[in-house]
């Protein structure tokens, strides 16, 4: 059983609505991503979801949920969200927009209500590792949960990396 860590507005959530979830924590590594949590952990990174706070042309935030070992397309993307271009925000902007920290970000319980776009193979997946609101924190869960909880939309913008 790994080490418990406090409660994140993420969990808080996510126990609100009785969502059943495992968690994980790992020593984090700056810029170490999906990838080294994988590693870390064991798990496939296919199975390990980023949570990538972008904006589009006008700087409106957006979330988008993608595999750890794949890059977003942001060309597909903006195409299919009827947007003229999406880029990730800078570090900063992406803090103050989601409450949590870069490298810690959960899609749950952010700081601004934000459009949420999900990757849909993700959704073929019988379980995720997503960011539970803390660097070196996953919560191991349904995918199907982000529809439920975040209203997420599904998209199809994954470039292999």
């Amino acid at each position: 059983m790994a080490k418990h860590v406090s409660e994140t507005p993420a969990t808080q959530l996510l126990k609100a609505h009785q969502v059943v979830f495992t968690e994980h924590a790992y020593e984090y590594l700056e810029h170490g991503g999906a990838q080294h949590s994988a590693e870390v952990l064991g798990f496939d990174p296919f199975m390990v979801v980023k949570t990538l706070i972008m904006q589009d042309q006008d700087a409106k935030p957006l979330v988008v949920l993608m595999h750890g070992n794949r890059k977003v397309s942001t060309k597909n993307l903006a195409r299919q969200i009827g947007a003229k271009a999406v880029e990730p925000c800078a570090p900063e902007v992406a803090n103050r927009h989601s409450g949590y920290l870069v490298g810690g970000t959960s899609p749950f319980a952010t700081r601004k209500r934000m459009p949420v776009y999900i990757e849909e193979s993700i959704l073929a997946l019988p379980r995720i590792l997503i960011n539970g609101g803390r660097r070196g924190y996953l919560v191991g869960l349904d995918p199907q949960v982000c529809l439920q909880l975040l209203a997420a939309k599904k998209v199809q913008c994954a470039l292999a990396d």
